[in-house]
């Protein structure tokens, strides 16, 4: 592992309590009401009802967040919490699995109520994942990373059964582990249609959104640290991908592109930046309309870092982004954006029936109506 490597790899197990040091946290009637004068600008906007913050109990941070429903919703974090609610952040019940109390959760990806796998991030060992089938109450150690190359950072599900995660390039290549019975059992997948990784390149655990799918076989990885931010793209479940550059800035093991979502196979925005505090993040966002083959950049992007995105639901062109100096808006696609809410958060979600969820640090989880 190079020291870049390292540096991108302490920032995805914790980015230092001084990093995020003068991180806003907004009490929950101002979250609540942060986003209801935007609305005023138009009817997209006026779909976004503004955060508001929930009570969690834990002072955990939470980067993965699996959003089911207004009523359900999974959050995964630091110490080896995993969290679940069932009826819309008015309480949250503590399912963490009891053999994982040291371990770094980055991501989950929840099917139901009661369906979740969960994955936990570091080098070798400690990259595991765990799937419950009972809503928490027990945990299967489905996979244990036992190449000490290996740094698992995200994961994405096509459907209720097929899946993939992903590791930090080993021998060059990005790692692609699948599995094909709803995490049960994972295999890893033949190197040979990855492109070469970039010098000093790797994924950020930042927010569960380095590894995203969309449709029955469409999946893009978001890259940093290299010469250049690039997104890789593969049809075909992973089994071969193509690379191209985006316009967020990288060559820095600090700076690229952090999170992704796709609300179609075609249509997706990127995010990133310089995860730095007061490093500026020119260019933090691009938006793509020919599944991830081309990029372009926001002509007004988010004034800083984001580590998560996430489209609205039933909209063809809002989504928020996320970071831990606020929450932005964009009612264009990806072409413009605003903050509309200060508060610091992680990774965001949205779900059909109309609701979006954001997570973060100091057990940060918030709600808002989108519809």
């Amino acid at each position: 592992m190079t020291s870049m490597g390292k540096t991108r790899r302490v920032v995805a197990a914790g980015l230092a309590g001084a990093a995020l040091s003068m991180a806003l946290t907004v009490p929950a009637e101002a979250a609540g009401t942060a986003g209801a004068a935007e609305a005023a600008d138009g009817h997209a906007t006026g779909a976004w009802r503004g955060w508001r913050l929930t009570e969690t109990g834990t002072d955990a941070r939470f980067r993965g967040l699996a959003a089911v429903s207004r009523s359900v919703a999974w959050a995964a974090g630091s110490k080896g919490t995993v969290l679940r609610t069932t009826d819309g952040g008015a309480s949250w019940r503590n399912v963490s699995p009891p053999e994982a109390a040291g371990l770094e959760f980055r991501d989950v990806e929840a099917f139901d109520v009661r369906r979740a796998v969960v994955l936990a991030i570091g080098e070798g060992e400690a990259s595991r994942i765990f799937r419950t089938e009972d809503g928490g109450t027990t945990w299967t150690e489905s996979f244990r990373n036992t190449d000490p190359r290996a740094f698992y950072d995200c994961m994405t599900f096509f459907d209720r059964r097929h899946g993939l995660a992903m590791s930090d390039p080993v021998d060059g290549k990005y790692r692609i582990l699948s599995t094909r019975d709803g995490g049960r059992s994972w295999e890893v997948l033949p190197s040979d249609g990855v492109p070469a990784a970039l010098p000093g390149e790797a994924g950020f655990a930042a927010s569960g959104q380095c590894l995203v799918s969309a449709g029955p076989r469409d999946v893009w990885l978001a890259t940093g640290g290299g010469a250049t931010g690039r997104v890789l793209h593969s049809a075909d479940r992973g089994l071969t991908w193509t690379a191209t550059e985006t316009t967020v800035p990288a060559g820095e093991g600090a700076k690229g592109v952090f999170g992704l979502a796709f609300r179609d196979r075609r249509h997706g925005i990127a995010v990133g930046g310089d995860y730095r505090k007061d490093e500026p993040s020119p260019l933090a966002a691009a938006v793509t309309g020919d599944a991830g083959h081309s990029w372009t950049a926001a002509t007004t992007p988010p004034p800083a870092y984001r580590s998560g995105v996430a489209w609205l639901p039933h909209t063809m062109s809002t989504a928020l982004a996320v970071g831990p100096t606020g929450t932005d808006l964009t009612t264009d696609g990806g072409r413009t954006w605003r903050t509309v809410d200060p508060g610091s958060y992680d990774t965001v979600d949205c779900t059909p029936d109309g609701a979006c969820w954001a997570a973060g640090e100091q057990g940060r989880i918030a709600r808002a109506e989108c519809r």
